[in-house]
């Protein structure tokens, strides 16, 4: 398969996520529909962690199966365990930090001295930007491991695989466009088209880059460092999310918002599972 060819099956199962962020327009709205988008999130992002912690332990489990077995030493296994849990600690410690500092700067400098600059068009001197900003980053690093296993896919000649994890994972990153801007529904301050582009950006480009490195360079040690970066950066998400959640005071709307949104992730992933993947 040409290069073309294949910067178009990353393109379309990135671009998707392009089609959940207008919901970040909606402008103020009933504490109701605020609550509920909210907790459909957590459950597109609790899949999402799931999904990502799956693949995650595969390489980790093999290893540890042939040391088992006396098929080989146990240095494989120690070191991808190492490597799993160092990128989960990283992607969840290292979004604390940031948080924290950005957060801080915003209260010290001001929103002033975020115009003109990425970080003003991000609005990220405001909690529930920074917030869609976080959920980008993690939902990115996701979905760069998708583009990864397109780009494995294509390189190897099976296109029929390459296609249906293009069909899967694109729909995959619709409902994560959703789940990105769902924070900034009701915002008082509606957001621009400018801040949701680079929010897209920051969520599916990553998948196109992710099918060109895929297509040249397969190593499933770089996977795992991403899923566990992955991991680690929804975990902190999801836990920023639930105490939205819990300030809304709609119990019952939280718990049927997050099995909204986990069915809505395990039916897209029913599309690539049918892959045989």
């Amino acid at each position: 398969m040409n290069t073309a060819s294949v910067i178009a099956l990353g393109a379309i199962a990135g671009a998707t996520i392009f089609l959940g962020l207008p919901i970040g327009r909606l402008g103020p709205r009933a504490v109701g529909l605020r609550a509920m988008l909210n907790a459909v999130t957590i459950g597109v992002l609790l899949f999402l962690l799931w999904d990502v912690l799956t693949h995650a332990v595969e390489p980790v489990e093999a290893a540890l199966a042939a040391a088992t077995d006396h098929t080989a030493t146990w240095w494989p296994f120690l070191g991808l365990a190492a490597l799993l849990f160092a990128g989960l600690a990283v992607g969840l410690l290292s979004l604390v930090a940031y948080d924290r500092w950005i957060a801080a700067r915003a209260i010290r400098t001001g929103p002033r001295e975020f115009e003109g600059s990425s970080d003003g068009m991000l609005r990220l001197h405001e909690p529930a930007s920074r917030l869609a900003f976080l959920i980008a980053v993690g939902i990115g690093l996701h979905n760069f491991s998708e583009g990864l296993a397109i780009g494995q896919s294509a390189a190897s000649g099976r296109l029929n695989l390459a296609v249906v994890l293009v069909v899967g994972f694109a729909l995959h990153n619709a409902t994560e466009g959703f789940g990105i801007t769902a924070p900034l529904a009701g915002a008082t301050t509606r957001s621009s088209w400018r801040q949701l582009a680079l929010l897209g950006l920051i969520g599916g480009a990553p998948t196109l880059v992710g099918t060109l490195l895929g297509s040249v360079y397969v190593n499933d040690v770089l996977s795992l460092i991403f899923l566990a970066l992955a991991a680690g950066s929804i975990i902190y998400v999801v836990v920023q999310l639930t105490g939205v959640a819990l300030r809304f005071g709609r119990t019952y709307t939280l718990y049927i918002g997050i099995l909204v949104g986990l069915l809505a992730g395990f039916i897209t992933d029913f599309i690539v599972t049918a892959a045989g993947v």
